[in-house]
């Protein structure tokens, strides 16, 4: 190829590219950089610039850079070799990014864990992805300990390392009641358990000030591995090079007017694709400031906005939702506010409405997957629509076709929507055979099929109908019904279960478990039994809302339990009701 050649000119005969903004180029220049270098620039640019804020407290990003170089140095030193991963399992907090871009500095892999999991869940992170190193909060020391012990001994997570939340956190005496979290809320955050043995603790690791080998990792070496669930087995890991996450972590601020003076609310959990691009990754890119929240709480949030002057919120529906719902909402000053995007589920229409009405603000939702490294679709904020998925963003090529056929449909007819684009994982780890299965090959190109039923208007923006991977999406989180069955049937009482989506005034969708007993416990096991087990061995979001007992399950004649037979019978009810 001729360095000196023009590039060439971008497809410009999709129905989008009629009413694309013309703010925004069609196609982006990806640095040929890591998302290391990212962290690298921003000190260098702005040393002293807040990063983070967490409680008031800032971390600027020279000092999150020399917690990363220290956090890579130990891993140097406890025998971390490039492209081996290290988990990282923690809520929302500064400590969260050092670790990211300490794991990346080593020239290593992340392996993101949602904190809710179990003992049970957290097991298949450490012998799925040959996980030697945890990086973990105080609080769920312990579950790694428990998960650690039940693998086989070859398996097991050599080195722990340990932070506490008050690490990040200004002294109790110090903190500006504007900043105060609830009661219960601070007294988790400087919790201070016993940890279990062997575990080193960040301060201390820090103080090390350990120096790292030298950079060897290249933009196409793997850098993340979020796990996604399907409809059957276990969860996969989803193979993201620093590549495919530089695409939107430059993409997502050009969309979204965003800069370096912009102040961020990163509240959507970090572990979450979406929560790590706009948490961890892009906004590092833009070198600007966010302010963390470890988790939902809609009076802290209100007074986050307020008082430091939020510019960009991107969430999902349902925080909007309880925000709202708050008896102190109309003392919010919420004026700083220019940019509120999200996704997960979609925002009602009458919510929608009243954020247009009361502060002149347009929700622009956005879709995309973890193969896609958050969004592959979104609304342009100056002419979005409302309940809809968006168009295909920057390089972004996407078809509805007719999932049996795989050919394309017209205008306005439901089908299977495939992409293609910079963002696109590599595949799952370990897992040749779903990978082959999850890309088609159309017009010459690969396209990923996500799974997802919807249309696509004249002007090229798509619309979700339904979908033909069996999954509940509940306030944003996706449940997995083949992995809740499976956590289920451990129960000692299941003798069957099929896993279904009930609506939910709040939460869109929840989870509703069909169980058939054992003999024995026919008229001993009740549904709080079911729940209160559920809540010990699944992640709350996983855990049942709504238990009914059946004598049997419905059956196909191959003896496959006809889940989607339960589902519209469920939807059914649900519409007579």
């Amino acid at each position: 190829m001729n360095p000196t050649a023009a590039p060439p000119a971008p497809d410009t005969t999709r129905p989008h590219h009629r009413i694309w903004p013309k703010r925004l180029p069609r196609e982006l220049a990806i640095p040929d950089t890591t998302l290391y270098y990212n962290l690298e620039v921003a000190a260098a640019r702005f040393p002293d610039r807040a990063a983070y804020l967490f409680f008031g407290r800032p971390l600027s990003f020279r000092e999150l850079q020399r917690q990363a170089e220290a956090v890579a140095g130990w891993l140097h030193s406890v025998g971390v070799k490039a492209g081996e991963r290290v988990a990282i399992y923690m809520q929302n907090c500064p400590q969260y990014a050092a670790a990211f871009y300490g794991v990346l500095r080593a020239n290593a892999v992340v392996v993101p864990v949602n904190p809710m999991n179990r003992a049970e869940e957290f097991a298949h992170y450490i012998t799925d992805p040959q996980t030697r190193v945890v990086i973990c909060t105080a609080d769920l020391a312990a579950i790694v300990a428990s998960a650690n012990a039940a693998v086989p001994q070859a398996q097991r997570v050599a080195q722990v390392l340990v932070t506490r939340y008050a690490d990040a956190m200004p002294d109790a005496a110090a903190l500006d009641p504007a900043d105060a979290p609830p009661a219960a809320m601070d007294a988790w955050l400087r919790a201070d358990p016993e940890l279990p043995a062997g575990c080193l603790r960040w301060a201390d690791v820090l103080a090390l000030g350990l120096a790292p080998g030298p950079q060897t990792a290249q933009p196409d070496d793997l850098a993340l591995l979020p796990y996604t669930s399907g409809t059957t087995g276990l969860p996969k890991g989803c193979m993201h090079t620093h590549r495919t996450l530089m695409a939107n972590s430059v993409g997502g601020g050009q969309w979204g007017h965003a800069s370096p003076e912009t102040v961020s609310l990163a509240v959507v959990p970090m572990f979450h694709i979406t929560g790590m691009m706009y948490g961890v990754v892009g906004n590092i890119y833009l070198g600007s400031t966010s302010v963390v929240l470890p988790r939902w709480d809609r009076e802290l949030a209100g007074r986050s906005i307020s008082k430091y002057h939020v510019t960009h919120w991107t969430c999902i529906p349902t925080m909007i939702i309880d925000l709202f719902g708050s008896p102190n909402y109309k003392s919010f000053d919420l004026t700083s506010l220019t940019y509120l995007s999200g996704g997960g589920a979609a925002m009602p229409q009458a919510v929608a409405q009243r954020l247009l009405d009361e502060f002149g603000l347009t929700f622009a939702e956005g879709y995309g997957l973890t193969e896609t490294a958050a969004p592959t679709h979104a609304n342009p904020p100056e002419r979005a629509k409302l309940q809809c998925l968006g168009i295909p963003i920057f390089g972004v090529d996407s078809r509805v076709v007719d999932p049996l056929t795989l050919q394309e449909l017209p205008v306005g007819e439901v089908g299977e929507i495939i992409s293609r684009g910079p963002m696109l994982f590599k595949g799952y780890w370990g897992h040749p055979e779903a990978t082959r299965d999850a890309f088609i090959e159309f017009e010459g190109h690969s396209f990923f099929r996500t799974g997802d039923l919807g249309r696509m208007d004249e002007e090229g923006y798509f619309f979700m109908t339904d979908r033909l991977k069996r999954m509940i999406n509940a306030s944003g989180y996706k449940v997995w019904p083949a992995e809740v069955e499976m956590l289920l049937y451990k129960h000692p009482a299941v003798q069957e279960a099929c896993i279904i989506a009930a609506r939910d005034a709040y939460r869109g969708e929840t989870v509703k478990a069909i169980v058939v007993l054992r003999a024995e416990a026919r008229g001993r096991t009740t549904a709080d039994d079911i729940t209160s087990w559920a809540r010990e061995h699944m992640a709350a979001y996983k855990v049942p809302k709504l238990v009914q007992f059946v004598d049997a399950l419905p059956k196909s004649g191959s003896g496959k339990v006809m889940w989607r037979l339960l589902q519209d019978q469920e939807a059914q009810g649900a519409a007579g009701a």
